[in-house]
């Protein structure tokens, strides 16, 4: 069987192949010459240009990251800390199940009418964004313990070695890869989550509220401009997370 290597896993994406989809939109967009039901590039990228010059744009977006970000690192150190104990003891894992299943099976439009009710819609998406996230990174961290290598773990406790060295040489070398992987599925669910709950919830300032206002005023252009800047934040923090990461990863590797 082949190995697959790991630039076999990075993004296809190729200039020519956007740029192609970019003229049929923009053809499509000559054809319908109706701005009110679609946009073209053309017309988004003005937009775009005239919002990145409002004051208004940058704490727009600040809300909405500011938010979201918090919801996926509450996730980050819940999923750790109760991962850890779930693989560790079979209890904490039955308890946890139960909640685990009604959230993966509950609707997210349901979850945000329910918590609109608890919190306010300033803080809704930090908690959408958390529920969306939690499981799959709590599931990634409490499966990659249980597979950890039994007879090095065994080892480990009867030589008595220190946790922190049990942490460096044992632990992160084989989680941290697998942690990556599932928090760059858990960052484009999070921020898909976090903005519906701001168009439902309607907070002020943030993105969701941007959205709603050009949909409402069918303000096409606007429209897919707010979606391109969403997108784009998303790409970004995306792509910081895995980076730094891939830092501690490489720095522990190096230790």
């Amino acid at each position: 069987m082949r190995t697959i290597t790991t630039s076999e896993h990075k993004s296809n994406l190729r200039l020519w192949a956007v740029g192609f989809w970019l003229i049929v939109w923009q053809a499509a967009g000559m054809v319908l010459r109706d701005n009110f039901l679609f946009a073209t590039p053309v017309a988004v990228a003005e937009t775009l240009c005239q919002l990145v010059m409002q004051r208004d744009f940058w704490r727009t977006v600040g809300f909405s990251l500011c938010r979201i970000a918090a919801g996926f690192l509450l996730a980050v150190v819940l999923s750790i800390a109760l991962g850890v104990a779930a693989a560790r003891w079979r209890r904490v894992d039955e308890l946890l199940s139960p909640l685990l299943a009604a959230i993966k099976a509950t609707p997210v439009a349901s979850f945000i009418i329910v918590v609109l009710i608890w919190v306010s819609s300033k803080n809704l998406s930090v908690l959408i964004s958390f529920l969306m996230v939690f499981p799959v990174l709590y599931l990634c961290i409490r499966d990659a313990v249980r597979q950890l290598s039994g007879e090095l773990a065994e080892m480990a406790r009867i030589f008595r070695v220190p946790l922190h060295k049990r942490l460096r040489y044992l632990y992160i070398p084989e989680i941290l890869p697998r942690f990556r992987a599932a928090a760059s599925a858990a960052l484009g669910l999070c921020w898909k989550a976090g903005v519906a709950a701001e168009v439902i919830g309607i907070p002020d300032g943030s993105l969701g509220e941007r959205l709603y206002e050009a949909k409402i005023y069918l303000d096409m252009p606007e429209l897919f401009a707010w979606t391109v800047v969403i997108v784009a934040v998303s790409v970004a923090m995306e792509k910081c997370t895995l980076y730094l990461l891939r830092l501690t990863e490489e720095k522990w590797g190096r230790l």
